[in-house]
């Protein structure tokens, strides 16, 4: 576990992070929490009294990593950039984001779009699982289930994904 003090921060100008909050993790304490990691992981602890869980903690390069903030988190803690958290973290390895019955057997109906699902790393699956989760009604839910569909048929990530459906937006 690792217990410091962080000021949130926001990103300006970051290509896709723009505009994201987050608090910075720099590499003597990131090495300290998941030695020899890279990549993204999960932890759980506390962000000053609030208890989290399963957050990602995402590469920044050299060693250094950040934990996004989203608004729901901000909002519970009543903070946003400049405020100072009391941190508390570790590595949460029991967390899992489980595929929706719905969207494992929509994947299914064609190998193909299952394959490219699954090709894809854990933590950009989960991005498309969280998506369609964060679905509040059922025609949202279709209407999801149909564009990771029409994803995975073009072999697409997230990103793209969601590039695509503002295009298609506009049109």
């Amino acid at each position: 576990m690792i217990i410091f003090k962080a000021e949130i921060e926001r990103f300006e100008a970051m290509g896709e992070k723009t505009g994201w909050s987050y608090i910075f993790i720099p590499a003597a304490l990131a090495s300290t929490l998941n030695p020899t990691c890279k990549t993204s992981y999960r932890v759980k602890g506390l962000l000053d009294n609030l208890a989290i869980r399963g957050m990602s903690v995402m590469p920044m390069g050299e060693g250094d990593f950040i934990l996004a903030l989203k608004a729901e988190i901000r909002k519970q803690l009543r903070k946003e950039a400049g405020a100072e958290l009391h941190v508390q973290l570790e590595v949460d390895p029991t967390f899992k984001i489980e595929l929706p019955i719905e969207l494992e057997m929509t994947l299914q109906e064609d190998q193909t779009c299952m394959e490219n699902f699954l090709k894809l790393t854990k933590s950009h699956q989960n991005y498309f699982i969280n998506w369609y989760n964060s679905a509040k009604t059922e025609a949202t839910r279709i209407k999801r289930l149909m564009m990771i569909y029409k994803a995975m048929e073009d072999n697409m990530t997230f990103p793209e994904m969601m590039r695509a459906g503002k295009a298609q937006a506009r049109l």
